[in-house]
């Protein structure tokens, strides 16, 4: 059984030293407070972003971080407490692109198991083209399918996303997708732990 990660020292509580052990009831290893008690659990993150649409394009933005420095990706990041994930979404779209967009249905929900991520992005419009890139991101621009820089996208997770998203632009329909990369999944190429 592998320890939850990454590996936690002390009690967010108390402060006291935390060992790993498998609670009373529970089937996992958990960081437990020796002192006050405090079990503390490990819970996936959740990325969440967006397909901003323009007619027959998608906003994508090439990232100014790491990872995947220099790369095209759909505006997301991390969902913070106090947030839907459609907030969270709209927000990030607006840090990462500095676009205002329409929320619309959520498209495609991944999980990526290997690094304790969800990975949720929704359809939206784009409310005019007024965008450009935030700090995150060194370029933002408007591609249509076959200008996509299939070659240079940063997360296997956006990939998919948009390959689903123009299929279902050929077939004149929309279908949520649900779905999950193996646990060989590298990490390499995931939004990093937050």
């Amino acid at each position: 059984m592998q320890p939850p990660e990454p590996t936690m020292n002390y009690c967010s509580e108390c402060g006291a030293i935390v060992a790993l052990t498998i609670p009373s009831g529970d089937t996992r290893l958990r960081h437990v407070c020796a002192n006050c008690g405090a079990i503390h659990y490990r819970n996936p993150k959740l990325v969440v972003g967006t397909i901003p649409e323009w007619e027959d394009c998608v906003l994508l933005c090439r990232r100014a971080i790491e990872p995947r420095h220099g790369k095209w990706t759909l505006p997301a990041g991390f969902m913070e407490t106090q947030e839907t994930t459609a907030e969270a979404a709209a927000r990030e779209t607006l840090e990462e692109a500095c676009a205002r967009v329409e929320i619309g249905e959520m498209f495609t929900l991944i999980d990526v198991p290997a690094i304790s991520q969800v990975h949720i992005f929704y359809r939206a419009r784009l409310l005019n083209t007024d965008f450009h890139p935030g700090e995150e991101s060194l370029e933002t621009k408007l591609f249509p399918e076959v200008g996509i820089p299939w070659d240079d996208i940063a997360f296997r997770t956006v990939t998919l996303t948009l390959q689903h998203y123009f299929e279902d632009c050929r077939n004149g329909g929309w279908r949520f997708r649900a779905m999950a990369l193996p646990m060989a999944y590298s990490s390499d190429d995931a939004w990093p732990r937050g």
